[in-house]
């Protein structure tokens, strides 16, 4: 027996999608949950199912996953569309990264930081 026909085809399906989109905005299980309209813990059961059919350790590795999918065209556009952006009736945004900026030492002189 194929590995293929034992575990199945190892793709999320259009519901996993929505989620995994969601979370890799940077949303918060609860958020999650919010916008799909169920609870924290049936968001928690799906990404470990979703870890799990995709061989992922955590929502790091999901993001960046997705991130790899979006670019090359693998994902159901229809999974894409339905999850982005945030959902604005709630106040929700997805996170932004803030730039670090290099702090100089005490008594160094920051146009030395070079």
């Amino acid at each position: 027996m194929l590995e293929r026909e034992r575990y199945g085809a190892r793709v999320p399906n259009q519901r996993e999608q929505r989620l995994i989109a969601l979370v890799a905005q940077g949303l918060k299980n609860h958020e999650v949950a919010t916008i799909l309209g169920t609870t924290e813990h049936v968001v928690k059961n799906y990404l470990r199912a979703i870890y799990d059919k995709l061989g992922l350790w955590n929502r790091v590795e999901l993001a960046l996953w997705h991130e790899a999918r979006q670019h090359f065209g693998d994902l159901d556009p229809s999974a894409q569309k339905m999850a982005s952006p945030a959902s604005p009736q709630l106040g929700i945004k997805p996170t932004k990264w803030k730039q670090s900026t290099i702090v100089p030492r005490p008594g160094e002189d920051k146009r030395s930081a070079n």
